[in-house]
């Protein structure tokens, strides 16, 4: 670690990335504390219900990282076109999905009526923020990666500022509106992208700034759409695996009773919560990473990605304790009933163990193999840890075995932990160390 305090370059590139890319991140992560907050003083359906409803939402940093570090704005102008046309295609997907057959994808989620009911109603007006949500994360991806990232935190950050403010009026039925409860959770998340897409289109016409050109959204290029695609391809493959995965754990989780599912609703909280530094630093090692492989140097690019894996095991430990320090609160505060604390005081306990081995492959994987274009690791370990031991044995001992809570929720976080070798054998191959950029 000494290495990390002596490099005030490297040290100083760490600071001016990580602190606003996680501070955006626990903005985000605010709204959905929020929501569980406002809604878990309400009544614990309510707060379960959008926490599943939540899950159902879900190329450009790594190829634009490399292509900012060789200075090529043009071709990162591509990248950026190409983006928003899958990004539009993607949330136009989920937004129909949500919108025409919200019932459908809450049985996937739940079997409890109430929580079916509650969860496809708040789908109904979310769905329509998810339309925009992905074009206006393409705006922000690309100002982090050109050196705008205090921008893309600040709007953010206004951007969740506006959503709990207006949870709490929509929820609470504040300034003589009704109250609309999980209803109005919907809508002020839906308020809020909106305000988050108007701001980052506007600054993005500002001097300085990246916005994608007319010609480029209907220009192709072929070399480049060739690179993006082998890159976009295991992306997609490794985001829809963990997707559909994470997301098929909190299915098992809300088919064991409204209990669970909301004791597993107030962990996911403060898990994403403490996440938040973990994402930002995984965020700033695909781009630092990326900068220094894009331009030439793939000595420091490895020198950078060695510093960044090690401190990511400092941020593990730390997590671990952080979130054992705040299990009483987290179990005290919230309006659960003996049952729901009973199986949250021992979620949290497993969550403080899952945390080391989270916080080591979200910088690992997403961050350092990712910045070299080594993204077909993930969908590899994934399919191995997660679909093919994680999800069966939780499934297993939910629906046939009928386990306890708890020693299901340990299987849903067993994938994480069982990468940890794996992950450290793939990174002494160094098949990450390499330029992507034409």
């Amino acid at each position: 670690m000494n290495h990390l305090l002596s490099d005030s370059v490297f040290r100083s590139k760490l600071i001016r990335l990580t602190l606003p890319i996680a501070f955006q991140s626990l903005m985000l992560a605010a709204v959905a504390a929020g929501d569980a907050v406002m809604l878990g003083r309400l009544d614990q359906n309510s707060m379960a219900a959008v926490s599943l409803a939540t899950q159902i939402q879900f190329v450009q940093k790594i190829l634009g990282a490399q292509y900012w570090g060789k200075g090529d704005r043009k071709t990162i102008d591509d990248i950026f076109s190409m983006s928003l046309r899958l990004a539009g295609a993607i949330s136009f997907f989920f937004f129909a999905a949500c919108i025409f057959f919200p019932d459908g994808l809450m049985r996937l989620f739940a079997k409890d009526a109430a929580l079916i009911g509650t969860g496809a109603s708040y789908l109904r007006i979310a769905g329509w923020s998810y339309l925009i949500t992905g074009v206006s994360q393409c705006y922000l991806a690309v100002m982090k990666i050109s050196e705008h990232v205090a921008a893309s935190a600040l709007i953010s950050a206004g951007a969740v500022a506006l959503n709990i403010l207006l949870n709490a009026v929509f929820i609470f039925g504040l300034f003589s509106l009704p109250a609309m409860g999980a209803d109005g959770a919907a809508l002020a998340t839906l308020a809020a992208r909106c305000a988050e897409l108007i701001a980052a289109v506007a600054l993005s016409f500002r001097k300085g700034y990246l916005h994608p050109s007319a010609a480029g959204l209907f220009r192709r290029n072929a070399a480049l759409a060739k690179d993006f695609g082998k890159r976009a391809f295991a992306l997609l493959g490794g985001a829809l695996f963990w997707g559909v995965g994470f997301t098929s754990y909190t299915a098992i989780m809300g088919h064991m009773g409204a209990d669970a599912a909301a004791a597993n609703a107030v962990a996911a909280v403060v898990r994403d919560l403490m996440c938040c530094l973990t994402n930002g630093v995984g965020a700033a090692a695909c781009i630092m990473v990326g900068n220094e492989l894009g331009a030439g140097d793939l000595e420091k690019g490895r020198l950078y990605g060695a510093r960044l894996s090690r401190l990511s095991v400092l941020i593990g430990v730390l997590s671990t304790l952080l979130v054992l320090a705040v299990t009483p609160a987290a179990v005290k505060f919230m309006k659960l009933t003996d049952t729901a604390r009973e199986y949250l005081v021992g979620i949290m306990v497993v969550m403080a163990v899952y945390m080391i081995g989270r916080c080591i492959n979200t910088v690992v994987i997403n961050g350092v193999f990712a910045a070299g274009g080594d993204n077909w690791f993930d969908v590899y370990s994934l399919a191995v840890c997660m679909w093919g031991m994680a999800i069966p044995l939780a499934a297993l001992g939910a629906f046939v075995f009928h386990w306890p809570v708890v020693v299901v929720y340990i299987f849903t976080c067993a994938d994480e932990i069982g990468k940890l070798p794996w992950v450290y054998l793939h990174y002494k191959k160094y098949k990450w160390v390499r330029d992507l950029t034409r």
